[in-house]
C-alpha cells in the first residue's frame, strides 16, 4: 500500500523515520511532506494514488477526498474531526481514525496558566514593568477558594479538573454524561447556567458541533459574574466572540483567555477579541508541546500498523 503523511507532525525527522521503518520494512511505500500543501490542488496531487494519507488539523476538503480515489483510510493526527469533511468520507466507506488523548495533559496545563495569568493580571503586570509601572494594584485573586465550573467534562476537562483541585479550588460542571469518577473526586454537576452563573473561572471543553456551535450566546455571556475568568482552549465556533468581546469592553466580564477561533490564526485586524481589553490571546497552541507532538506521531503510525493488521483502533464512529 502507499501510505502518505502530506503535512508535518510538529516532530524530527528522525522521529518519522523510526516510526515508519516497520512500514517500508513490510513492503509498503511511505511517502511524507515537511512542509503544508499550499492549495487545494497541492494536497490533491500529494494525496493520489495513496491508500492511507495522514493528516493533522488543517482542512481536508470533500473535493480533495473525492479525488482521493485509491483512499481507504484517512489518519487525522488531532482529537477533533470537523476540518474534515466527514460525510464525504463516509461515503466513500473510508475508516476515518484520530488520536484523541494525545494532548490531554497539555490543554489542561495551558488552561491552568491561563487561569493564573487571568487572576493575578500577568498581562497587565508585564506591561507595569516594560513602562516604568509598578505592582500597585495587580495583586490579583487565587485559584484556592474559587469556584472553577467546568464546561464538558470528557479527558481534558476531567484533567483540567483535577488540576483545579490541586489548586484548592471547588469545581462544578456540566456535561452531557455524568462520572462517577468525577463524583468521587467531589466535583458537582449542574446545569450549563448554574455553572456559568456561579463560576469564578469557567473552562470550555466541547467539540465543535451541531449541538455545541453558538452555545456560549450573548444570553449565556450575560450570565457570567462581571468579575469571572473565561477560558476557551475548546473550539472557538462554540462562542459568540463579538458578543464576548462587547462584554469585555462594557466591564461585564473580568477577563478572557482565549487560544480558538472562528478561523485559523493569523487573525483579521478587525476580529472583535483582538480590540477587546481584559485578554490573553494565543495563536491555537494549547494542543503543542514537544511531548504531545512525539505522542501524537506515535498514536498516528499505530492507527496505520493496526489498520494494516485488519485490527483498527481509535477509530471515529
Amino acid at each position: 500500500m502507499k501510505i502518505s503523511l502530506i503535512e508535518p507532525l510538529g516532530v524530527k525527522k528522525e522521529v518519522i523515520e523510526e516510526l515508519s521503518a516497520g512500514l517500508i520494512e513490510k513492503g509498503h511505500t511511505f511517502v511524507s511532506y515537511d512542509t503544508l500543501a499550499e492549495n487545494e490542488e497541492e494536497q490533491i496531487e500529494r494525496v493520489k494514488d495513496s491508500d492511507i494519507v495522514m493528516i493533522a488539523n488543517h482542512r481536508f476538503s470533500a473535493n480533495v477526498i473525492e479525488r482521493a480515489e485509491k483512499l481507504k483510510m484517512l489518519d487525522i493526527a488531532f482529537t477533533g474531526i470537523d476540518h474534515v469533511d466527514v460525510s464525504k468520507a463516509r461515503e466513500k466507506n473510508i475508516m476515518l481514525c484520530n488520536a484523541a488523548g494525545y494532548s490531554t495533559e497539555t490543554v489542561a496545563e495551558l488552561i491552568i496558566a491561563m487561569a493564573v495569568g487571568g487572576l493575578r493580571n500577568m498581562i497587565k503586570a508585564d506591561h507595569a514593568v516594560r513602562n516604568g509601572g509598578t505592582a500597585a494594584g495587580l495583586g490579583g485573586r487565587e485559584i484556592a477558594g474559587r469556584t472553577v465550573g467546568i464546561i464538558g467534562l470528557g479527558a481534558i476537562g476531567m484533567r483540567a479538573a483535577k488540576l483545579f483541585l490541586a489548586f484548592g479550588a471547588n469545581v462544578i460542571a456540566y456535561s452531557r454524561s455524568e462520572k462517577a469518577e468525577a463524583r468521587a473526586l467531589g466535583i458537582e454537576y449542574k446545569t450549563l447556567d448554574e455553572v456559568l452563573s456561579e463560576s469564578d473561572i469557567i473552562s470550555l471543553n466541547l467539540p465543535n458541533n451541531a449541538e455545541t456551535k453558538g452555545l456560549i450566546s450573548k444570553e449565556k455571556i450575560a450570565l457570567m459574574k462581571n468579575d469571572a475568568v473565561f477560558i476557551n482552549c475548546a473550539r472557538g465556533p462554540i462562542v459568540d466572540n463579538a458578543a464576548l468581546a462587547d462584554a469585555l469592553n462594557h466591564d461585564e466580564l473580568g477577563f478572557a483567555c482565549i487560544d480558538v477561533y472562528d478561523m485559523e490564526p493569523p487573525l483579521p485586524a478587525d476580529y472583535p477579541l483582538l480590540n477587546a481589553k481584559n485578554t490573553l490571546l494565543t495563536p491555537h497552541q494549547a494542543f503543542i508541546s514537544e511531548e504531545a507532538m512525539v505522542r501524537r506521531a506515535k498514536i498516528v503510525f499505530d492507527n496505520v500498523y493496526a489498520y494494516l493488521a485488519e485490527s483498527p483502533i481509535n477509530v471515529c464512529r
